[in-house]
């Protein structure tokens, strides 16, 4: 078991790679990591399992920027009958888990093997429950199974409280039907993953006062107002003729980064294509200058050194507030909704 597999966007296993070892680094974890580009996944093979476990017991996954998902496990091939049965004998050496995910990865291949996992998922945890691998305990590790193909699988442990909240990292959200773009997932899924659900109508409460910096058509307006908050929509572009109506929304025809509200507001978001520095400058002064309570901003990212990029940004944010004397939570995810962009969320404390 010292074998530490992260899911992630297709494209995105160097980054996984660059990430992983250099957290490794600072740990003083020894092993190294591999990951085949476009296979959705990387791994960094430890050179104990027990480093792996203290890897994964030292490291927040919310604080992960480009893995999905993580667990530490190993591969097993499976034969062409009694894949259970090999399964369980496999898990003999593994504590009981509390909960079983089946997962694939984020590709053509893994998208064909959904149907083989939801049929193989009660054949299997009805015998891990009748050999007592299953038990009823929510703080009980969570067991990831990744298959690969029908003939192999990555058994994979991990903390349940310290892992992704959806399977393979991929979470389930509807597509308004009223939202004038798809973009309105980006933030709809970053609330979901800055913002704990019991602290929603606290954090995201109507009548509150937003800015959306680049809004038209109005895809992350639309969130905004359907938490019932009141937003200036700043964009040279048109918006979306039914947000106007709703009378929460207000147009300012301006550039969004000389923009500045006469009043501080609760929040700021923004998904302007535009250099990642100029939208890492423009976080950290509308937080540093206390134009918002809480800010949402992607970084679009360059082709290469991806990593590199944003642990540089992220640093020049901190370095910024910190010579203001501002506190400041950031945080910074590649998010499934998320493309060749992360999303950064910065609250000032």
């Amino acid at each position: 078991m010292n074998t530490l597999l992260f899911h992630c966007r297709p494209g995105f296993e160097g980054e996984v790679c660059a990430e992983v070892s250099s957290l490794a680094a600072r740990l003083d974890v020894s092993g190294y990591a591999r990951g085949k580009p476009d296979s959705a996944y990387a791994e960094f093979i430890c050179q104990t399992a027990e480093e792996a476990q203290r890897f994964m017991a030292k490291v927040r996954f919310d604080d992960l920027i480009f893995p999905r998902q993580w667990a530490r496990g190993m591969h097993l091939a499976l034969p062409e009958t009694d894949r259970v049965g090999v399964l369980v004998e496999a898990l003999e050496a593994c504590p009981p888990v509390g909960s079983v995910w089946l997962e694939v990865f984020d590709t053509n291949d893994g998208k064909a093997l959904s149907n083989f996992c939801k049929k193989f998922e009660r054949p299997l945890t009805t015998a891990l429950k009748k050999t007592g691998r299953l038990v009823d305990d929510s703080r009980a590790p969570r067991l990831l199974l990744t298959f690969k193909s029908g003939r192999e699988v990555f058994i994979g442990i991990a903390d349940p409280d310290n892992a992704a909240r959806w399977p393979m990292g991929v979470p389930r959200l509807k597509f308004p039907r009223r939202a004038p773009s798809r973009s309105t997932l980006k933030l709809e899924e970053a609330w979901h993953h800055f913002i704990p659900r019991d602290q929603w109508d606290q954090r995201l409460a109507p009548d509150m006062r937003a800015v959306d910096l680049g809004a038209s058509p109005g895809g992350w307006t639309w969130q905004l107002v359907n938490r019932e908050m009141r937003v200036m929509a700043i964009d040279n572009g048109p918006m979306d003729v039914d947000l106007m109506d709703s009378g929460l929304v207000e147009h300012y025809r301006a550039d969004g980064f000389s923009f500045r509200p006469r009043q501080a507001v609760d929040w700021m978001v923004c998904d302007i294509v535009e250099k990642p520095a100029r939208n890492a400058a423009l976080l950290e002064t509308w937080i540093g200058e206390g134009l918002c309570r809480e800010a949402i901003v992607n970084l679009k990212l360059p082709m290469k050194q991806r990593y590199a990029e944003v642990e540089r940004l992220l640093q020049r944010i901190r370095d910024g507030l910190k010579s203001r004397n501002v506190k400041g939570s950031l945080a910074c995810k590649q998010l499934y909704h998320d493309r060749e962009e992360v999303t950064c969320h910065l609250r000032r404390l």
